[in-house]
């Protein structure tokens, strides 16, 4: 049974912001702290502020010596069965990371060079460099570090979807960057017959880490071997047929050997090996798992773009609807625009409460339109404002979108309404609205959604959403 099916939210994945993982096993799903550093948002800077802080501290400890601190602090890190993500099998058990893992973890820190670069990818560096720390340690201890902000979001998003919070539950470890310790708390998450849960962004899980052993020995630790036979011309370099010299990786994987031990012993002498593969992981960046990545993953249902369309047709166009009409409207765009936008946060307020946004998106896109407006045209959140008029949207509706933007929070939105009559004068109206440097406001009707619909059935979209560029495109051309 799964989340959504426990508190009958009438939702399936494809219209919720976290991952609906089973309540009894474990989700083949893992936290990836390489995906965390992708969210350019008050959230995802508190989560990497936290790792970083935490991984100071141990390395803090370490560098002066105190390294039975370093290793409690490593100990008290375990599989959180909250989360029900991980490779148990059965139902979702907390193993400890263990004495021997936090020992090699501590050893390899003590060791690498790598200690002295980026903080959050140091911690992805046992995946490469220790043995026995996989995908899932990581995002053992990644969950770990971050149950604070992860139970912020688990009490956020609950009262947005209605799951019942239950008072007074142990929050489980959490890392205090004020006294560098940890500490419990009792606090409000939901509780099935299985324990506690803690929710998890979908926009922060992915099938496999970034970070990767094999990638890693393969395309870098044997190609920079390769290259020191080469330069040698040692008995391992082979001539081909067109008279160039080169060197297999089957003979090099039989000087040098393979696995953990091998890269720990070419990485030290050769930093510079893992500088590049560092390098080429910030500049290639693995997008969110889409609709389709969860399903063929998990089994997870498919949006039925049939339905979630439906559901908005079928309102009736007037006042008396119009709460339904914004509801149905944050089912459908949360699909459509997933990955790009998340977290969706409906009756957002501003000015101290003066005003209201219908729903907020977090822009966490890294490809396609949203993030091409993210990127020149201040877009870190896009707004929506939804209007179940019989009548073409005017100027006061207009005026209380852009009125909404703002430096800080964007000047991008999105205005949904049932039917536009006269499109060019609509147009003009929002063209005039950019023009006076007051944001840009992307109308779309009832048709415009079908068509949306329609080429998300076709696969045409994903990031890419043709009919928005092509109305920006409008506006300042």
């Amino acid at each position: 049974m799964r989340i959504s099916e426990k508190y009958n939210l009438k939702r399936n994945q494809s219209t919720l912001d976290f991952v609906d993982v089973d309540i009894r096993d474990d989700t083949k799903l893992f936290i990836d702290p390489s995906a965390i550093r992708l969210l350019e948002t008050e959230w995802g800077y508190y989560c990497v502020s936290t790792i970083q802080d935490y991984f100071q501290t141990v390395l803090q400890s370490i560098r002066i010596g105190n390294n039975d601190r370093a290793k409690y602090l490593l100990r008290i890190l375990k599989e959180p069965n909250e989360t029900h993500l991980g490779l148990s099998k059965s139902v979702s058990r907390g193993r400890a990371l263990g004495k021997l893992s936090s020992v090699n973890v501590w050893e390899a820190l003590t060791k690498s060079e790598a200690v002295l670069t980026g903080l959050i990818e140091d911690l992805e560096d046992t995946i490469l460099m220790v043995e026995g720390i996989s995908s899932d340690i990581i995002s053992d201890m990644t969950t770990n570090i971050i149950r604070k902000p992860l139970i912020d979001y688990t009490q956020y998003i609950s009262n947005l979807y209605g799951i019942q919070l239950v008072q007074n539950v142990d929050s489980g470890p959490l890392w205090d960057p004020v006294q560098k310790k940890w500490y419990n708390e009792y606090t409000d998450l939901p509780k099935t017959e299985y324990g506690k849960i803690i929710l998890i962004p979908k926009s922060i899980v992915r099938k496999r880490m970034d970070y990767n052993e094999n990638e890693y020995y393969r395309d870098y630790i044997l190609e920079y071997l390769k290259e020191q036979e080469l330069s040698a011309n040692t008995e391992l370099v082979r001539l081909i047929r067109d008279g160039t010299k080169t060197v297999s990786k089957k003979d090099l994987k039989e000087k040098y050997g393979s696995g953990k031990k091998v890269i720990i012993e070419i990485t030290r002498v050769n930093p510079d090996i893992l500088k590049s593969y560092k390098k080429y992981k910030s500049q290639v960046i693995q997008p969110v798992l889409d609709h389709y990545e969860f399903s063929n993953s998990e089994q997870f249902e498919l949006p039925d773009w049939d339905l979630l369309l439906n559901n908005v047709l079928s309102i009736n166009p007037g006042k008396e609807q119009a709460s339904e009409y914004e509801n149905e409207i944050e089912k459908l765009l949360s699909a459509l625009f997933y990955p790009s936008l998340s977290e969706p946060h409906p009756q957002h307020e501003i000015h101290n409460g003066r005003k209201r946004i219908d729903i907020t998106y977090t822009n966490v896109s890294t490809y396609g339109f949203f993030a091409w407006l993210k990127s020149n045209y201040n877009a870190p959140y896009v707004f929506v404002e939804c209007k179940n008029y019989i009548n073409d949207p005017n100027n006061p509706e207009l005026d209380q979108l852009s009125g909404r933007f703002s430096v800080n929070r964007g000047r991008c939105g999105i205005l949904t309404c049932r039917n536009i009559n006269n499109k060019e004068l609509l147009l003009n109206k929002c063209r005039d609205t950019a023009n006076d440097g007051r944001g840009f406001i992307l109308a779309l009707d009832d048709n415009d959604l079908i068509e949306l619909v329609k080429q998300r059935k076709e696969n045409i979209l994903k990031y890419d959403f043709i009919i928005l560029k092509d109305k920006f495109d409008k506006l300042v051309m």
